[in-house]
């Protein structure tokens, strides 16, 4: 977002973002004096970084797929809120799938793929971080939506709409990431690839510092922040005047579990845009342990990517028996997760039967009345 951790240069120090200091020219991970022409000495890549990187590429892809395949696969698990997932989860395995070339670059010090594959690394990783904060974004207002407007909103709020709204998510991403597209190559004097901004540089560079910042995190959040405000005086208003009804306790345990998701993105997010602005006003000095702290920084954004799958897990009750379906973990007396997502049968008149609000959690029961 301030650029990705793959389009901003490491040589030069440039704090835009993670991809672009880290990923694709990781000859110095981390901020940048914005005009400097003194190199450090590259950081050496060691067997903890390597270790670090595999850790957080196995657990964040094997995590995403895993949610991309069970909101596939399940018919149950189609809601309008994982739909919104599954769109997180593919933002969080393409970014991640970033971090071999990172590896790639940290090993070799230069950019072994050319100038296309550039472009398509570095636009496939801004457009990843600007579509999940779109999509928390979206999830957010569905939240508003569906707590503050419950019956208003049913018509906005189905899985065919959320999934117009994804593609549109993706459409915005990309048209917002074009800079990063046209301006991105292979640098000939470091052979890094990296955004080359036309004069003057260091405006360019500043603006777009901004741009992506305020579009990509500030601005969304603030968006966030007066949904979910907007949230809980509806709820302490609703609350005075009666006590929970089923529908509400579901509607507050997925609006929960999205807060959760929302406040762990920016748990990790933050720091990097926090470090990027305050670098616009006064130049972060170059060294080894600026460097060292941007490299947190940018891992820690991949960590988000890995944290979402195990939140789902923890947060959802349908996620959780789903997950426990594909590694065929399912509790012996319990409703198992064959019959919630499997084939319907037809119940006898007057029989009760599982059934699933599609924008709430848990499953709950409702009597056969005809249909």
């Amino acid at each position: 977002m301030g650029l990705t951790p793959s389009s901003c240069s490491m040589d030069g120090y440039n704090w835009t973002s993670p991809s672009d200091n880290v990923s694709m020219s990781q000859s110095n991970p981390g901020l940048s004096t914005r005009n400097s022409s003194d190199e450090l000495e590259p950081l050496p890549f060691s067997v903890d970084t390597a270790v670090i990187y595999t850790i957080v590429f196995i657990v964040g892809f094997l995590g995403n797929s895993l949610v991309i395949y069970v909101v596939i696969r399940y018919a149950k698990m189609k809601t309008v809120t994982n739909m919104y997932i599954l769109n997180l989860a593919l933002a969080d395995e393409l970014y991640i799938l970033g971090i071999p070339f990172l590896g790639t670059n940290s090993v070799l010090s230069y950019w072994p793929y050319g100038d296309f594959f550039c472009k398509v690394c570095m636009t496939a990783d801004a457009m990843s971080q600007f579509s999940s904060t779109f999509c928390l974004t979206v999830m957010s207002i569905d939240r508003y939506l569906a707590v503050v407007y419950p019956i208003r909103s049913n018509k906005w709020r189905k899985p065919r709409m959320a999934k117009i709204f994804n593609g549109m998510v993706w459409v915005v991403s990309f048209l917002v990431v074009l800079p990063v597209t046209f301006y991105s190559d292979v640098q000939d004097e470091l052979n890094t690839c990296n955004i080359s901004w036309p004069e003057p540089v260091d405006l360019w560079s500043i603006v777009f510092i901004l741009y992506t910042s305020i579009l990509g995190f500030f601005g969304p959040l603030f968006v966030i922040s007066i949904c979910y405000l907007l949230i809980v005086v509806k709820v302490r208003s609703a609350g005075v005047r009666a006590g929970l009804t089923k529908r509400r306790k579901s509607e507050r345990k997925v609006t929960r579990m999205v807060v959760i998701i929302v406040l762990v993105f920016v748990i990790c997010w933050l720091p990097f845009f926090i470090a990027n602005t305050v670098n616009l006003f006064y130049i972060i000095p170059e060294s080894r342990t600026t460097a060292t702290v941007y490299f947190f920084l940018v891992i820690l954004t991949y960590v988000n990517s890995c944290a979402n799958p195990i939140l789902y897990g923890f947060l959802s009750e349908n996620f959780k028996q789903s997950f426990q379906k594909v590694f065929c973990f399912q509790k012996p007396n319990g409703v198992g997760v064959t019959e919630q997502m499997g084939a319907q049968t037809s119940p006898k008149p007057g029989q009760m039967r599982l059934t699933e609000n599609p924008d709430r959690e848990p499953f709950t029961l409702k009597p056969m009345n005809g249909h």
